[in-house]
């Protein structure tokens, strides 16, 4: 594994083919509240690229921007609900063709209700991941190693889950309704920013009289 850190921006000669796995750090979890701190970018190749804001100085990020709004590169996320939100609201960006293995992982393997990145990487890879640092001071000026490894194994297992679960879909013939999830991310997450993660246009509501 190896880990190159960046401040605020990625450089330049950075660049992705066909696909990113891309992961995020805030201080915490509401997007209007909890500024965004780390973004985890990689190729699926061993390597990653953090970009570290110790300070919220989103302006000056042309190159990750760049990657973000690119609508040819499939950018694989675990739970991209909050993950593209934040992206959307720090850099008043769309994001489109995403891939989520968290509703992947919900379409097939309807045998358990673990679907977090931990579970996937036990049963799909056979890797043991630690969520030690998760819930650490990802706003620090500095960010220790523990924090670094911690951020950059979230995504550097991203495309070969990815893999795992196309092959489940498709097995389970189901692709197709994957796709649809996926292409309606932008849209929910749209509905997040604008009225809130509970609120359910689905729903019914029991108190509407019409």
């Amino acid at each position: 594994m190896k880990i190159n850190l960046h401040t605020y921006d990625l450089p330049s000669d950075v660049t992705f083919t066909n696909s990113v796995a891309i992961d995020t750090e805030a201080m915490g979890l509401k997007n209007h509240r909890d500024r965004l701190c780390v973004v985890q970018l990689s190729a699926g190749d061993g390597e990653c690229h953090l970009v570290h804001f110790p300070e919220p100085h989103f302006d000056q990020s042309p190159n990750l921007k760049r990657v973000l709004a690119d609508k040819n590169l499939v950018k694989i996320f675990h739970y991209a609900r909050f993950d593209v939100a934040i992206l959307k609201h720090t850099f008043q960006i769309p994001l489109e063709n995403i891939y989520c293995t968290k509703i992947a992982s919900r379409l097939v393997r309807t045998y358990t209700n673990r679907h977090g990145l931990k579970d996937l990487c036990k049963e799909l890879l056979g890797v043991e991941l630690s969520k030690q640092e998760q819930t650490s001071d990802w706003g620090s000026e500095v960010l220790t190693q523990e924090q670094l490894k911690y951020a950059a194994t979230d995504v550097l297992h991203l495309h070969k889950l990815k893999a795992k679960l196309d092959a489940m879909l498709e097995r389970e013939k189901r692709q197709s309704l994957a796709q649809a999830c996926f292409n309606f991310l932008p849209h929910r997450t749209d509905m997040d920013l604008t009225a809130g993660e509970n609120f359910d246009i689905f729903s019914y509501q029991t108190d509407d009289k019409s």
